[in-house]
């Protein structure tokens, strides 16, 4: 419910700043985005936390199973080690197009 939430929040925003300021102040706003995005100290602090992202989704991996085991489905089990076989396939990047290191 949140989620949904917080889409409705930032739909009816979008909706609101594009109606109100026309199309001129929306490539403004882009334009700055896209500066912002482009910084090398944004760049490096978002590859920080995709990294320390990764190294607790590792670790919390790691402890759900150990403390799951077998309780798992066989299906979900199975989704997961699909998963973990496709990343150790030397595939370099995730779904979301950040690296793997």
């Amino acid at each position: 419910m949140r989620y949904r939430l917080t889409f409705v929040a930032g739909l009816a925003l979008g909706y609101v700043l594009g109606t109100r300021a026309g199309r001129e102040r929306y490539e403004q706003l882009k334009k700055s985005a896209q500066r912002i995005a482009q910084n090398p100290a944004v760049r490096n602090t978002a590859e920080t936390a995709a990294q320390q992202g990764r190294q607790y989704a590792g670790k919390a991996f790691h402890t759900v199973s150990h403390k799951v085991g077998d309780r798992v489905p066989a299906t979900v089990a199975q989704r997961v080690r699909s998963l973990r076989e496709r990343n150790l396939d030397g595939t370099p990047e995730d779904d979301w197009g950040t690296s793997n290191t």
